[in-house]
């Protein structure tokens, strides 16, 4: 009878499993019962587990009580709790508190949901969103604790991102993974990746215009820390808001590494608004060979630049030279091997978890975190637009012609955005390679954006 008919086996071993259950529970509540109802006042007595005396009786219609008022669907329904939100309160030099419901709860663990199924199903930065995904769940578990103080999350938010130590970390992989030549070969293309910066400070504009939207206020430190938005870089953006704004630090590494995996949808039509079909067949002349001595050479000089110059980037910069000369000098392959492998996928896990650590209902769902969303896409579009137009406005002088589509790279998304740039030239012309070309402004851009950055800290930081 099992053999023909297994549905009925199922069944049978689920409802011995449900009466276990019940019956440990019962056991349990009445055991308990039975302990301090017969503890005497001398706290000893035959049945009763000794260091057990002094714990509270609890009845059979507490512990059920209980049981029921420790599960997540009560939390998700009755819960009401006041916590510290984004908002400054001028009065008093602090945040204010907000109240968080319940509902608020489930709702982002299906934010975290979402991530996922950003990151499997439509492929957006799946090494990034997938673990900040698990991490907005993991924050948002009733009764787990596990962003709170001593908590999993919150220990991993403090070792490594509190102190901006995670982020340096990848920079040092990224640096290790970069290749200088084709900025070197070319470095008039290094002006593409300061041009992509306009985005940032057009953010900043547009930031504080926002302010006059009633219920926003955002001062010029919460400004900065979305401006950098526009760089497309994430570690930086992630950095200068753990500087700056550490209280925006989930929805501004959202929307950096959303608009990141999103290059090749928001790009390719201005691209082609701002150019005309003649100017995207452009073919550029061959790079030449760039010699070992000059990789070598060129992270020292612009390490050494940013020391003399804007120290408040050296770290940023000094960590992605580290990384790019342990690459290049060609005697420290396992250092180099570890930070481009090893190291960078180890800390891109840990800081992710960290940033959805932060994903709390009183941090993002509020009017803020829309603005910040929005603002994120304009500096995006904005660094775009300005290396196409700062190409166009080169070629008016220069006797080799720069195709403007590698303008566009100027922003820190490498390399996808050099890749949607010689996508975009591949399908006005097919024997039109321009990734290469394209590789000079977008190494150029993760330089710019660090650089942005530094100023900003400098200027604001203090």
């Amino acid at each position: 009878m099992f053999k023909k008919d297994p549905v009925f086996v199922t069944k049978i071993c689920v409802i011995i499993i449900i009466c276990a259950i019940i019956f440990s529970f019962v056991g349990s509540a009445f055991g308990a019962r039975a302990n301090a109802q017969t503890a005497p006042a001398t706290g000893q007595s035959d049945g009763i587990i000794p260091g057990s005396e002094n714990i509270p009786r609890v009845s059979l219609g507490d512990f059920f009580t209980r049981m029921i008022e420790t599960t997540g669907i009560f939390s998700f329904i009755m819960d009401k709790i006041d916590r510290q939100s984004t908002e400054y309160d001028e009065v008093t030099g602090g945040y204010k508190t907000t109240t968080v419901y319940g509902w608020q709860t489930l709702l982002m663990i299906f934010v975290g949901f979402g991530l996922i199924y950003l990151a499997v199903g439509k492929k957006f930065e799946p090494l990034i969103l997938i673990p900040i995904g698990f991490g907005t769940i993991f924050a948002n578990i009733p009764f787990a604790g596990m962003a709170e103080a001593g908590g999993f999350l919150d220990i991993i938010y403090n070792a490594g991102i509190g102190n901006t130590f995670f982020p340096l970390l990848v920079f040092m992989g990224v640096g290790a993974m970069t290749d200088f030549g084709p900025l070197i070969a070319n470095p008039k293309t290094a002006i593409l990746g300061a041009a992509a910066q306009f985005g940032i400070f057009g953010a900043l504009f547009f930031v504080s215009l926002s302010n006059f939207i009633p219920g926003i206020d955002f001062n010029i430190l919460e400004a900065c820390a979305i401006a950098i938005i526009g760089g497309a870089d994430g570690p930086t953006a992630i950095y200068i808001a753990q500087t700056l704004a550490d209280h925006l630090l989930a929805t501004i590494a959202i929307a950096a590494y959303t608009y990141m995996a999103l290059v090749p949808i928001i790009q390719p039509p201005i691209m082609r608004l701002l150019t005309t079909k003649a100017e995207r067949k452009i073919r550029m002349k061959q790079l030449r060979e760039v010699s070992q001595k000059e990789k070598m050479l060129f992270p020292l000089m612009v390490f050494g630049l940013s020391v003399f110059l804007l120290p408040s980037a050296a770290p940023l910069v000094g960590a992605f030279m580290l990384g790019n000369f342990l690459r290049e000098c060609k005697v420290a392959d396992r250092l180099s091997d570890t930070a481009q492998n090893a190291m960078i996928n180890i800390v891109s896990i840990l800081l992710s978890l960290g940033i959805g650590s932060r994903m709390t209902p009183e941090r993002f769902l509020n009017p803020s975190s829309l603005i910040i969303i929005g603002m994120g896409l304009i500096a995006f579009m904005i660094g775009t637009a300005s290396g196409v137009l700062i190409a166009k406005f080169m070629n008016l002088f220069l006797k080799d012609k720069i195709n403007p589509l590698i303008g566009s790279a100027g922003v820190s998304a490498v390399p996808m955005a050099a890749r949607v740039s010689n996508k975009v030239g591949l399908e006005e012309d097919p024997g039109n390679f321009l990734l290469m070309h394209a590789m000079g402004p977008n190494v150029a851009g993760v330089i710019g954006s660090a650089i942005a950055a530094g100023v900003m800290i400098a200027v604001y930081g203090g």
